[in-house]
């Protein structure tokens, strides 16, 4: 309870944020804020690759179309100065008109020729786009030696051009130039870009809001949490989340269920177990109460009630021992594990239990086979058993021990032929403070030996099976495995199931199997179905 108290400013801290505090601090923002900056992230630079991929392109693209034009002028040159050995102004104007007449304007491509540093002709016949943005780069390119390529860069885009100079022995000079103007498709580039930017910012809003709606449908199950968690209290531990989907919130739904179901079921455990032993240890506490009290009246009964109420102390201090030995159940460190002969610690129990009491004692069979157990509790369980035969027998009856081997577990049974378990306590007698029969309510005993039993057989990894009919008697078999508990839980998935009730492997969770004893020389043979009772 100090736990749930502990915690209950922290939540009413949280529970007390409202408004903005709530909206921009709680996860469904958190998302929307990493999916609007991730989404428009990935979008810019989607935009700016696409962007820096169709200059490359622009880029290659013309330097390969200055590159073509300058090399058919130059072949002609070089054919003209085969047949020429010197080349006068004429010559060098003829050149300038033969590959004027015979080149093709494409677009966005423009070929001037300077011929002594004046506009020879140009194709298109209009004024370059080149010499308009810069008059003076005329008397520039007429003073070039050699072939230049470059690029201006302006306002609207790149130009590029690349020039290749003539000189003659009289010194006349010409200069081809070819142009590729890039800013016309640069200029749509950048208009398609934005138009881009602009759609994408409306269609991220769009999409933003229809991520807010879908996070808040995704989160559901959490608020749902949430609010079953609230609503559980002392009295009510029923409340669930409804499962949808398969997929990671339906898990976490359903691992919260079974969560809510083992604490319940422990809750209630728990509130039962402190019903019982309070029950249990109130009687001999008033018991001891009254006849102390009755000492001031009756001195001369002092060793009577000396007596008696070490009785109950004695009582009351195997009550809380048995409670030590159930509540250690839980625990790793419970048992000591070991290899221990079989058959050996068979005969050694079967020689403490004869001890007991007045009965027809038999020793059935001998398991021979080393197994793996905590020698002390694994006697204290057979013990425990032989005990509630003895309690359930009279003098004459017949108890018996044996044990046996059988693929991979080892079975140790204590039989009797006492008054046998009606068939509705055979589930319940494995509980605590239940005792084996109605009739049993007076007997010695607060109703934890056959509880401590199912314990240290669940500790072992094993179980507990019961057969037993009203009038002929009943038959506890203790089944543990031959290797150890924690070799049982690595190797076996369904490990956890062994922290089920007994009832759970006796009623119809194993197949059909016999066992093989030998009494008296002779062979005994018994067979088993799921549901035997």
């Amino acid at each position: 309870m100090s736990t749930t108290s502990d915690r209950t400013p922290k939540t009413a801290k949280i529970n007390q944020r409202h408004g903005w505090q709530r909206i921009f601090g709680g996860t469904r923002t958190r998302i929307l804020v990493w999916y609007f900056f991730l989404t428009a992230f990935t979008t810019l630079v989607s935009i700016l690759a696409t962007r820096e991929i169709f200059c490359a392109s622009l880029r290659t693209k013309a330097e390969q179309s200055l590159v073509r034009e300058v090399e058919r002028f130059q072949l002609l040159v070089d054919q003209q100065t085969r047949n020429s050995n010197q080349l006068n102004r004429n010559d060098v104007a003829a050149l300038f008109d033969e590959f004027l007449a015979s080149y093709v304007p494409t677009t966005n491509e423009s070929v001037f020729a300077l011929l002594d540093g004046q506009l020879y002709k140009s194709s298109p016949t209009s004024l370059p786009n080149l010499l308009v943005q810069n008059p003076n780069l005329v008397k520039e390119l007429a003073q070039l030696n050699q072939t230049k390529h470059t690029r201006l860069v302006t306002p609207k885009g790149p130009i590029r051009y690349m020039a290749e100079p003539i000189a003659t022995s009289t010194g006349t000079r010409g200069v081809l130039v070819a142009v590729y103007d890039s800013t016309p498709k640069y200029q749509t580039n950048q208009e398609t870009i934005v138009l881009l930017i602009q759609v994408t910012m409306v269609v991220l809003v769009l999409f933003s809001w229809l991520a807010w709606i879908m996070a808040g449908r995704v989160l559901s199950p959490l608020r749902l949490l949430t609010q079953t968690a609230r609503s559980i209290t002392e009295s009510d531990m029923t409340q669930r989340i409804p499962v949808q989907g398969t997929d990671e919130i339906a898990e976490l739904s359903v691992t919260f269920n079974d969560m809510l179901d083992r604490l319940q079921l422990a809750f209630a455990s728990q509130q039962e177990f402190l019903k019982d032993a309070s029950h249990e240890l109130r009687t001999p506490i008033t018991v001891i109460q009254g006849h102390l009290e009755l000492l001031n009246y009756h001195p001369e009964r002092q060793q009577e009630a000396i007596a008696l109420v070490m009785d109950e102390l004695e009582g009351m201090n195997r009550l809380v021992n048995d409670l030590l030995v159930l509540a250690k159940a839980e625990r790793p460190d419970f048992l000591r594990l070991k290899p221990e002969e079989l058959d050996w610690l068979t005969e050694e129990l079967y020689f403490k239990a004869r001890a007991l009491a007045n009965r027809d004692w038999r020793l059935e069979s001998k398991g021979l086979s080393p197994v793996v157990v905590d020698r002390q509790r694994f006697t204290q369980a057979v013990m425990n058993l032989v005990q509630n035969a003895i309690r359930h027998t009279k003098e004459g009856d017949t108890i018996t021990l044996g044990s046996s081997v059988r693929d991979g577990y080892a079975y140790f049974w204590v039989r009797d032929t006492g008054e046998g378990i009606a068939p509705e306590d055979r589930e319940r007698i494995f509980e605590r403070f239940v005792r084996a029969t109605h009739q049993d309510d007076s007997s010695e005993g607060v109703g934890l030996g056959l509880a401590i039993v199912k314990a240290i057989a669940q500790a072992h990894s094993g179980w507990v099976e019961l057969s037993s009919h009203l009038g002929v008697g009943s038959t506890f078999i203790l089944v543990i495995p031959l290797v150890s508990p924690q070799d049982v839980a690595a190797d076996e998935p369904d490990s956890h199931r062994r922290r089920q009730p007994s009832y759970h492997r006796l009623f119809g969770s194993r197949t059909t199997s016999s066992w093989v004893h030998h009494i008296g020389g002779k062979e005994w043979s018994r067979s088993r179905s799921d549901g035997e009772q």
